[in-house]
């Protein structure tokens, strides 16, 4: 929890508040002026600042400008003697949260803290589910059956328990934040944020501004301190997905924080203490990043503390079809669309496919089901999934090549094969003749007649 800070002259007054505060379970940080207030809230992250309207130095009025000037979002709290209410209704307009009068009323000073804080909190928490949308979620379900989503599944029951690095590995689109929330949820830290960061969908510039946020001034532009993904998930989890990304300055100061857990926001010098959980994905081959000096070794060892491995949809059975239900009543209610079911050539299709995207893939094929679905049940051709072709060495590259089309029925694509593979050879023949069609057709056994037709049906240069 972050400290607040304590403003206030009077030494002995400054005492008794510390010690009030204290025993209500806050940390407290002191200034004995209005300068050195200021230059501790440039520098240090404070939970609340709670201020005497008059100082050396300066003034509680100068103490709230300049600290709302840094940080917009953070509350202050105004202490005045009787006979200057005026002011303190002056420093309300101008931002402060709420003022309380001398003498000090301990008990009321503690409830109002504690408001403060509770606003505070609800701020940050704002600002995760405003980015990260994780209240719509809920709780991560994670849907299969397979003894390979099963065995991944315990290993997130193990590793939940603990505060280990976790690496998950697997294809796009597998599911590697929902294990990830799962891990979160299943954790200690649960009741406090969880909070993702793609880091290759955030121009290689920006990535250090995202995670660890910027002081005010920073550069052109930044005219107000920023909280970064690193402080929004504190005392919670922040997710890297694709850490491959993550260019090679930044990998270094992520070390940092999972060494030392601290950091300097961007344009920063003061360390920022933080307790964050960090869970990184990818789908890259990490240890080959490293052999090429795309990833840094130490900080590869220090997350791949526990890697997890997120199988492949064409690897889990028939667990398409349990997830292909989860997703078909999930759209049928979000679209407001009657009870659809699945006819058997739409599921046999479901289980036929190899599914390269993976679970982004069917979730998105089943949606587009739904809305296309005419009648009670959604057939094949609603799902829109590409024609099945052979796996790769099943037919020679050289035959058909890696665009041909298996589209439409047998009689098209045998058509298509054998156009193709009749232009390659007839276009060999030829350059081994060096264009002349007579001697190529005699190699050919066909007619000069039947060259010429081909060479002009088939589109081969002439």
């Amino acid at each position: 929890m972050e400290p607040l800070l304590l403003v206030e002259d009077k030494a002995e007054l400054r005492g008794v508040l510390r010690k009030a505060l204290e025993r209500a379970g806050w940390k407290v940080d002191e200034a004995a002026d209005a300068s050195v207030a200021i230059e501790k809230s440039r520098h240090m992250r404070y939970l609340l600042v709670l201020t005497d309207l008059k100082l050396p130095g300066g003034s509680g009025l100068d103490v709230l400008r300049q600290v709302k000037d840094a940080d917009p979002d953070i509350p202050v709290i105004l202490m005045t003697a009787y006979g200057s209410v005026e002011e303190a209704v002056t420093a309300m307009k101008e931002g402060a949260f709420d003022f309380i009068q001398k003498p000090v009323d301990l008990d009321h000073l503690k409830l109002l803290v504690a408001r403060a804080a509770r606003q505070q909190d609800l701020l940050r928490e704002n600002l995760v589910l405003r980015e990260e949308y994780a209240a719509r979620y809920g709780f991560p379900r994670i849907v299969g059956e397979h003894p390979s989503i099963k065995a991944a599944g315990q290993q997130v029951q193990k590793v939940a328990a603990t505060e280990t690095t976790v690496l998950l590995l697997g294809e796009s689109g597998t599911g590697k934040e929902l294990f990830a929330r799962a891990i979160h949820h299943l954790s200690r830290r649960r009741e406090h944020p969880f909070v993702a960061l793609n880091c290759a969908a955030i121009p290689e510039g920006l990535v250090e501004n995202e995670l660890f946020g910027h002081e005010k001034g920073a550069y052109t532009g930044a005219g107000a301190r920023k909280i970064g993904k690193m402080e929004l998930a504190h005392h919670g989890t922040l997710f890297l997905d694709e850490i491959g990304e993550l260019p090679l300055m930044t990998q270094a100061k992520l070390l940092r924080v999972l060494e030392e857990r601290r950091f300097e926001r961007v344009g920063g010098t003061q360390a920022v203490d933080v307790d964050t959980r960090i869970l990184c994905a990818t789908n890259k081959n990490l240890e080959a990043a490293v052999a090429g000096k795309a990833f840094r070794e130490d900080l590869y060892f220090r997350i791949a503390a526990v890697p997890l491995t997120v199988p492949p949809l064409r690897d889990r059975g028939d667990d398409v079809l349990l997830l292909a239900s989860y997703f078909l009543e999930r759209y049928c209610r979000e679209l407001s669309k009657p009870d659809l079911k699945f006819a058997e050539a739409a599921r046999e299709r479901m289980l036929a496919y190899a599914w390269p995207g993976n679970i982004r893939e069917l979730q998105n094929a089943i949606e587009r089901a739904v809305i296309l679905a005419d009648g009670s049940a959604i057939e094949a051709k609603d799902l829109r999934l590409p024609a099945p072709r052979p796996e790769p060495g099943e037919v020679p590259a050289a035959a058909v090549g890696e665009q041909f089309s298996w589209e439409g029925t047998l009689e098209d694509v045998v058509q298509r094969a054998t156009s193709r593979v009749e232009r390659s050879k007839i276009e060999a023949v030829l350059r081994a003749c060096k264009w002349n069609k007579t001697r190529a057709a005699e190699q050919l056994a066909i007619s000069y007649k039947t060259l010429l037709n081909k060479i002009r049906e088939l589109g081969i240069p002439d």
